[in-house]
């Protein structure tokens, strides 16, 4: 209450009084005091939802309205590879192009970002391909890919990867990450049940262990972002474990979806600018097919 009076300058009475007639208005009690602290009711969250959603719409209207001149604000989600390899080229391209589009961006995990897009707490997020088919409210577009390799300690050069995998302790990403999920697919397609003690969300975590000599990970080909001295090394697989994929997860319906669009554009810039090792080329603009094509996962070629 005392926040919201300073937001909106006025007392806090004048607050209360204004909460007070907007339960009459509405017939319902929204808030209800528990000695000096003040709660929200079911019926006062469910106003608030519904409230912030109102809020993000009207927001978009001067995006909608000034198709030329787009301005709102873009609730982003990245990893952290995506964070420190490209999101800030990304955004330098957006604002020399849109300069009044604001960005609000959290970092986490694409499994996470799956539930915060479908949810419309996120607009859209670049993600790792899910391996399951995405309802048709969701689209997912590529952008670029990884290979993976198996990471070890340089007293294992000339060793046999597939043994190294039986013999050594292994580190796994944690349990419910996409890149956890298609690591393991790969393992039990060649037979291979590793042994380990650590499991971590982030790669920038898993390289650090392998060289403290703690156990071999498989990483994706972007693990030399953190790499801390010349006492690791990489092995091919064989057989290949399949890349990862990496694009833009978005909400089909969203009312920002030219905002989105102006995002995706910059993003397919810099992809195709500067590729990596790789030298993939980007799908084109996402606005041609975005709320017309059927399909929920494509690689455009």
């Amino acid at each position: 209450m005392a926040e919201a009076a300073r937001r909106l300058n006025l007392t806090h009475g004048g607050v209360a009084q204004q909460i007070r007639a907007l339960e009459q208005e509405l017939g319902a009690e929204l808030v209800r005091r528990a000695g000096r602290v003040v709660h929200l009711t079911n019926a006062g969250h469910r106003i608030l939802l519904q409230a912030q959603k109102i809020v993000e719409e009207v927001d978009s209207l001067a995006a909608m309205a000034n198709a030329d001149e787009l301005r709102g604000e873009l609730q982003l989600a990245a990893g952290s590879t995506v964070l420190t390899h490209k999101m800030a080229d990304i955004l330098v391209v957006l604002n020399s192009r849109y300069p009044d589009i604001r960005v609000n961006l959290v970092s986490g995990i694409s499994a996470e970002f799956y539930g915060m897009v479908e949810n419309h707490t996120l607009d859209a997020a670049i993600a790792i391909e899910p391996s399951f088919t995405l309802p048709k409210s969701l689209g997912w577009r590529y952008l670029t890919e990884e290979p993976f390799f198996l990471l070890t300690s340089v007293r294992h050069q000339g060793k046999d990867p597939m043994q190294l995998l039986k013999d050594e302790p292994f580190i796994r990403y944690h349990r419910g990450s996409w890149v956890r999920d298609r690591i393991d697919i790969y393992l039990k397609s060649i037979g291979v049940t590793p042994h380990g003690n650590y499991e971590l969300a982030s790669t920038e975590t898993i390289v650090a262990l392998v060289h403290r000599g703690l156990g071999n990970a498989i990483v994706p080909s972007s693990w030399h972002l953190w790499r801390q001295g010349p006492d690791v090394l990489t092995m091919p697989l064989n057989p290949v474990c399949p890349a990862r994929k990496l694009g833009l997860l978005w909400d089909r319906g969203s009312p920002r979806l030219q905002l989105i669009e102006a995002f995706w554009d910059a993003a397919a810039q810099v992809y195709r600018t500067h590729p990596g090792s790789h030298g993939l080329e980007p799908v084109p603009r996402l606005k041609a097919e975005a709320t017309t094509d059927p399909v929920t996962r494509e690689r455009v070629k």
